[in-house]
C-alpha cells in the first residue's frame, strides 16, 4: 500500500475533521491549580538558573554560557504557556491569563497582544493560500514561483535557505521585527503592547547592566534567548511545513479539515515534549484551541487514532528543511529540485 492510499485510508477512519471538535471541547476546561504549578515549575527554575549563571561567573565564563544555554529549555516553555494564555486555555479566568501573557511576554520579547493577534490569524487561516503572510512563513507555489523573476527566485531561495530560517532568521524575529507592531500598525492597542514591552524589556536590562555590566547580557540574555528562538521557529515550521500538509484555495479550504492534516504530530523525546509544553501535538491543538496544553497528552490516550496523524519523528523532520514549494496538482511540500523535475 503506497503513502498515499495509507494517508486515504486513515483520514476515511478518521472521518470529518469538524465532527471531533465535539469530542475535543470535553478537554478544554483548564485546572487552575495544575495551571499553577505548571507555571511554577517553569518559571522558579528560570530565575534559578539565571541567578546560577550569573553567580558561576566568578568561577567561570564557560560556566556561565553553559548554564544559560540550558536555561534556554525553561525560557521555550514559557513561551508556549504564554501561547496558551493567549488561546485563553490556561485559567479559566480570561483577564489572569492575559496578564501572565503579557508579563511573560517580556522574557520571551513577544508582545503579547501583537502576537496574540496575529497568532489568531494564523490559526483562523492556516492552510489557505489566498490568506498567507501574517503569523506563519511564507510559502509560494510551484507555479508562482515559476513565474517569478530571477531576482526575486533568488531573494525566495534565501529567505528560505536553512540558514536564514533557523539561524539569522530567529534572531532577526524575536530581537527586531518583534519591538512593532507589523501588520498591525494602524491600531493603537498593538502600538501600546509592542511599547510596553519594549520598556519593560529596556528597564530589565538596564538594571542588570547596572548591576553586572555587559557580561550577564552577553552569556546569560543573548545565547538562551538565541537557542530558545531558534528552537521555537524550528518547532514552528515543522509543525506546518512537511511534504503531506494541506493547503488549498481560498474556495477549496476548510477550516477543520487543514487544521487537523495541515498540522503535524512532531513525536518528541520526553524531555523535549516536556520542555515544548506538548506543542507537537500540534494537529489537535489547531483543532481545538482552547485544549490545555498538559491536557493534550490525554486526547491521544484517549482517541488513539489521533496519534497517528501525520506523525513524524525527529529523525524524519530533518527533511523537513529542504521543503519549500507547494504543489497543487501532487498535493505535496516539495523541494526546489523535485519542483524542477515535476
Amino acid at each position: 500500500m503506497t503513502q498515499k492510499s495509507e494517508s486515504s485510508l486513515q483520514n476515511h477512519n478518521l472521518g470529518a475533521a469538524r465532527d471531533w471538535v465535539k469530542v475535543l471541547s470535553e478537554y478544554r476546561e483548564p485546572s487552575t491549580l495544575r495551571s499553577s504549578v505548571e507555571l511554577a515549575v517553569t518559571l522558579g527554575p528560570f530565575i534559578l538558573l539565571w541567578a546560577l549563571a550569573w553567580w558561576a561567573y566568578s568561577i567561570s565564563g564557560w560556566l556561565t554560557l553553559a548554564i544559560s544555554l540550558c536555561n534556554a529549555g525553561f525560557l521555550l516553555r514559557l513561551f508556549t504557556i504564554q501561547h496558551d494564555c493567549g488561546h485563553g486555555a490556561f485559567f479559566k479566568n480570561r483577564t489572569a491569563s492575559d496578564w501572565i501573557g503579557r508579563v511573560l511576554g517580556v522574557l520571551t520579547l513577544t508582545p503579547f497582544d501583537v502576537w496574540r493577534r496575529t497568532h489568531s490569524m494564523h490559526h483562523s487561516s492556516s492552510g489557505n493560500l489566498g490568506r498567507r503572510g501574517i503569523g506563519d512563513i511564507y510559502t509560494l507555489t510551484v507555479d508562482e514561483y515559476n513565474e517569478l523573476s530571477l531576482i526575486w527566485r533568488i531573494r525566495y531561495r534565501i529567505m528560505r535557505h536553512p540558514i536564514m530560517l533557523f539561524a539569522i532568521g530567529p534572531g532577526y524575529l524575536f530581537f527586531l521585527q518583534n519591538r512593532i507592531p507589523l501588520g498591525l500598525m494602524n491600531k493603537a492597542r498593538y502600538w501600546a503592547s509592542a511599547m510596553f514591552t519594549n520598556a519593560a524589556l529596556v528597564g530589565g536590562l538596564l538594571i542588570i547592566t547596572y548591576f553586572g555590566g555587559l557580561m550577564p547580557i552577553l552569556l546569560i540574555f543573548l545565547p538562551s534567548t538565541l537557542l530558545a528562538a531558534t528552537a521555537g521557529v524550528w518547532l514552528f515550521y515543522v509543525q506546518h511545513q512537511f511534504d503531506t500538509t494541506q493547503w488549498d484555495e481560498e474556495e477549496g479550504w476548510n477550516l477543520h479539515e487543514a487544521a487537523l492534516h495541515g498540522s503535524s504530530h512532531y513525536v518528541l523525546p520526553s524531555v523535549l515534549q516536556w520542555f515544548s509544553a506538548n506543542i507537537g501535538i500540534h494537529h489537535v491543538h489547531h483543532l481545538y484551541s482552547r485544549i490545555p496544553f498538559y491536557r493534550l497528552p490525554e486526547v491521544l490516550r484517549d482517541h488513539a487514532i489521533l496519534a497517528d496523524v501525520n506523525r513524524m519523528t525527529v529523525r524524519e523532520s530533518f527533511a523537513n528543511a529542504r521543503l519549500h514549494l507547494w504543489d497543487g496538482k501532487s498535493q505535496r511540500l516539495l523541494s526546489f529540485a523535485q519542483a524542477r523535475r515535476a
